[in-house]
């Protein structure tokens, strides 16, 4: 294959981390490709209608901001693919990144790569559920829509550590009331974060409901809003209607990952390890940004320094690739692998 046929950088994913590294790669001339399986740019922020935590902008819509984004790389030369899903990844012999397209009808080459496939929420697939979501009346993010619920009504779904901080999150600062809903008679989450959340449910009116689970969001007329949600007492099989202005949950987040497993190494949930301050994958040219990686803080402005930050190393490991073998094992310690 042609020299000229080999990019300098692929990056797997047009979300935000990957836009930002391609914006840093682009800039210093390097010839960059984005590939996204997705038919549309923009990973989990295209379907948020308002946000108001991303420095500069007072309030944006996650399609408005992934447009910009797109625009200003294409500016600089970068390539943005869709609807092109990578399923392998390998090294080749003289250190050249093989990235397998659809299962093997292409194969595109790189001096490096930056893994930006993103995360996606756990979702619970209850009828209502996605179509309440692309109405912004479902989200899994208490610190990105807590704002929008003030002295609102909200149903929490969940058990686990993040379940029962965020319900206190919400209930402290923002909600009027909370129904928090989980499936079994008792939380996953810490003893002592379980405790805390029983200390202030009469405070700050939290409804605690053992065992039930969420059995469907009912859509209003137009089909814009919430009318009611339907839950189902695990041991009776009895259902409730609650009327609720939205509902969070926190069910966890898979990685987009399963794709890579046996090419960079994987936490036990699929998080892709990394050395957390050079984001060195365990393959040598392999980068990782964003919130498929261990230790990601999973907000919009972190995936976009994480790209950013893969992007400058990208220009230390082209200068010298021996960098990459110069951490000893005692450097990477307690830096995500």
């Amino acid at each position: 294959m042609p020299e000229n046929d080999i990019y300098d950088v692929i990056i797997i994913g047009a979300g935000p981390a990957g836009f930002a590294a391609a914006l840093y790669t682009s800039r210093d001339r390097y010839r960059t490709l984005i590939l996204d399986k997705s038919g549309l740019p923009g990973g989990q922020i295209l379907l948020t209608g308002r946000v108001e935590n991303y420095p500069g902008y007072e309030v944006v819509n996650g399609p408005d901001l992934i447009d910009q984004m797109v625009k200003q790389v294409e500016n600089f030369g970068v390539s943005v693919t869709t609807a092109s899903e990578a399923t392998a990844l390998h090294r080749r012999d003289d250190g050249v990144i093989e990235v397998e397209i659809d299962g093997g009808e292409k194969t595109h080459l790189a001096r490096a790569v930056i893994l930006c496939p993103g995360s996606d929420y756990r979702q619970l697939g209850v009828p209502g559920d996605n179509e309440m979501r692309q109405a912004t009346r479902v989200s899994y993010c208490a610190t990105c829509d807590g704002a929008f619920y003030r002295d609102k009504h909200v149903l929490t779904v969940g058990g686990g550590n993040t379940a029962v901080e965020d319900t206190i999150y919400l209930a402290e600062r923002f909600t009027g009331k909370i129904t928090m809903i989980h499936r079994r008679t008792e939380f996953r989450a810490q003893k002592v974060l379980a405790e805390e959340l029983y200390a202030k449910a009469g405070e700050h009116n939290i409804d605690i409901k053992l065992p039930y689970v969420l059995e469907r969001i009912v859509p209003n007329a137009a089909g814009d809003d919430i009318d009611r949600v339907v839950i189902k007492n695990v041991e009776t099989g009895g259902t409730e209607n609650l009327t609720v202005d939205g509902v969070f949950i926190f069910a966890g987040m898979v990685p987009n990952t399963k794709w890579l497993s046996g090419a960079v190494k994987l936490d036990e949930s699929g998080y892709i390890k990394c050395n957390c301050q050079t984001l060195h994958t365990s393959l040598p040219g392999v980068f990782v940004a964003g919130d498929c990686r261990v230790g990601a803080a999973m907000q919009l402005v972190t995936a976009c320094a994480d790209g950013v930050v893969a992007a400058m190393m990208l220009k230390l490991y082209f200068r010298d690739p021996a960098v990459w073998t110069k951490a000893t094992a005692e450097d990477l310690e307690g830096e995500g692998w």
